[in-house]
């Protein structure tokens, strides 16, 4: 059974920057898609950025240029380096990997941005 744990999350001022990872165990493969998604109080779970095995990423529109995913796939693991935080950052954020095995989440991690 694959298990993604996130790591990273925290309080941070509007402006700065904070760093999750997310750790996939349980699978003799690497995820061929990595993702990372958030959800607000009250609003619909959404992607936030997604890479492949091959290193192809997309981001969501909100946080084109200031979020950046990347990958150790010697470690199967995923990062999300999050800088020039918005207060509308804000969410709980979910690691997202797709596996020969399926598809499987993480538990979250919050990101609080304060003005």
């Amino acid at each position: 059974q694959v298990q993604l744990v996130e790591s990273g999350g925290g309080l941070v001022q509007a402006g700065g920057s904070l760093r999750l990872s997310c750790a996939a165990s349980g699978s003799t493969f690497n995820a061929n898609v990595f993702g990372w998604y958030r959800q607000a109080p009250g609003k619909q779970r959404e992607l936030v950025a997604r890479i492949t095995i091959g290193g192809s990423t997309n981001y969501a529109g909100a946080v084109q240029g200031r979020f950046t995913i990347s990958r150790d796939n010697a470690k199967n693991t995923v990062y999300l380096q999050m800088n020039s935080l918005k207060p509308e950052d804000t969410a709980v954020y979910y690691c997202y990997g797709f596996f020969i095995s399926g598809d499987y989440w993480g538990r979250g991690t919050q990101v609080t941005v304060s003005s």
